[in-house]
């Protein structure tokens, strides 16, 4: 166990574990949770419904988290996975480590450390289950290897995924472990004097003491995953003087089915959220797959993406068109806006300086096959440079409702077309009542360009983001209608 009682409320760990510890094991990439050099593994404690206490191994980018956030967790980096286990050999490797070594799968080395943490991570989460191949790519998707090419780490992965579970040093230590950690939340973290890292890191245990936080100390940073966050402090080498944990609120952490909506809460991480959104929007998950990587989704949460005012976002316009609600709360109470009326211009939302986003509310119609005999149709797709890892440079999500093949019900949302996430209002006129045939896309392409104006800048230019944004409405059609009119759409384009 380790405490530390005066470090800066803006310390990574990344730097916390180089300067601080002196373990370089960790390494620095690109500061900004791309690489996945920086990786490390962040152990927790876990309930299951039946109260039973367990352990959750995750990964995470020590480049973008705080070392506060670590308060009552186990944090194990690459110098911890050696010597001690029973399943060593002579060489001391852990299974993740020794199957990189079998498999060549490391040259100049710099990225090695990363792979092997998500290799550990990937083999607790597995647990000896036959991996596929798109669980590898999911787990290893937040790690970037220049030099030696992914073949022989992908061999690796199979390897040591494939292999039968043996318990190591972490699984033979869990008891001891589970103790410990239950220890240290019994002990808390005094609100004000933050016991566990200097004043100006705070870390509420209730909604209440939350509230009351954000009332004192309106100026400081509302902390959910820190992804965004901490690339004030690493990116921009601004400082972060106060800092507000929102992780320790479980009030903030939840997904909950009831009557005629679906409820998310603010602090749900975008891993627990892909998986429980997943029942209800199967057509949501491939999109959250191509949400940055792993270690990101473990880290980052729903509100975050909100509360950080991204006109990239990629959950902003999937929550616009799916009419989702928020509940703004604060020690003055609660109100409740609509998504699309959450942001105001450019990284500027409705949000008072005492306010936290509580929770999201869906309607559960918006999942469901209605029972006049309509058809309801979700679909979600993001344009960037890269397929996966990567900010959008257009994001687009549809909710229709068809009678046969006319559209009689539509709702929009786009992300990277304006300063702030929006409905597209012209081309839902514009689509209601009609079939997307080729006049219809036609006069959508022309509705779109009403609708915005982008600009040209890093990631695409704004003739490029009309153009793709129109494309992806010829996409939407040859997917929601049959091989006849795809074809008429491409005789009429050319």
């Amino acid at each position: 166990m380790v405490e530390e009682a005066a470090l800066p409320a803006d310390l990574t760990i990344l730097d916390y574990l180089r300067e601080y510890r002196r373990q370089c094991g960790t390494k620095e990439g690109c500061a900004s949770g791309d690489c996945g050099a920086c990786t490390v593994v962040i152990s927790e404690l876990t309930q299951d419904t039946d109260g039973n206490e367990s352990l959750t191994y995750r990964s995470a980018n020590s480049c973008i988290t705080f070392v506060g956030s670590l308060h009552g967790k186990q944090l194990i980096t690459v110098e911890n996975l050696t010597a001690e286990s029973p399943i060593s050999n002579v060489d001391g490797l852990h299974p993740s480590q020794r199957a990189m070594v079998e498999n060549h799968a490391s040259q100049c080395g710099f990225c090695t450390p990363g792979f092997v943490m998500s290799l550990f991570a990937a083999m607790k989460t597995n647990k000896g289950v036959s991996a596929s191949r798109g669980f590898i790519d999911e787990q290893l998707g937040g790690n970037l290897c220049r030099c030696t090419g992914y073949r022989p780490i992908i061999d690796a992965a199979k390897e040591v995924l494939n292999l039968p579970y043996t318990p190591d040093q972490f699984d033979h230590k869990s008891a001891q472990t589970i103790e410990s950690l239950k220890a240290i939340s019994r002990r808390g973290c005094d609100m004000e004097n933050s016991s566990n890292v200097r004043k100006g890191f705070f870390r509420p245990q209730t909604i209440d003491e939350l509230y009351q936080l954000k009332t004192n100390h309106p100026d400081a940073a509302a902390l959910g995953g820190g992804t965004d966050l901490a690339l004030n402090v690493t990116q921009q080498l601004d400082s972060i003087n106060k800092v507000i944990m929102l992780g320790g609120v479980s009030d903030l952490s939840f997904i909950e089915e009831s009557v005629g909506e679906l409820r998310i809460g603010a602090a749900t991480r975008l891993t627990e959220f892909c998986d429980g959104i997943s029942r209800f929007c199967p057509e949501l998950r491939t999109l959250m797959m191509r949400f940055a990587g792993t270690q990101v989704r473990n880290q980052a949460t729903v509100g975050g993406n909100f509360a950080n005012a991204s006109p990239v976002g990629d959950l902003p316009p999937v929550f616009i068109a799916l009419n989702a609600s928020l509940v703004l709360a604060s020690a003055r109470g609660e109100r409740t806006v609509k998504a699309h009326e959450f942001f105001v211009s450019y990284k500027k939302t409705l949000l008072e300086q005492d306010e936290i986003i509580r929770e999201f509310i869906l309607p559960r119609s918006l999942f469901d096959q209605p029972d006049n005999g309509n058809r309801v149709v979700n679909r979600f797709y993001k344009i960037s440079k890269r397929l996966e890892d990567d900010i959008s440079a257009v994001c687009a999500a549809f909710h229709l409702e068809l009678d046969g093949d006319k559209i009689v019900n539509v709702a929009t949302g786009f992300g990277g077309m304006a300063a702030i996430p929006s409905k597209a209002e012209t081309l839902e006129a514009t689509l209601t009542g009609r079939v997307l045939d080729a006049r219809c896309l036609k006069d959508a392409a022309n509705a779109l360009k009403q609708d915005f104006q982008p600009i040209d800048d890093v990631r695409a230019t704004a003739e490029y983001r009309h153009r793709v944004s129109a494309n992806l409405l010829h996409r939407l059609s040859a997917e929601l209608y049959t091989p006849d009119v795809i074809t008429t759409v491409a005789q009429y384009e050319h």
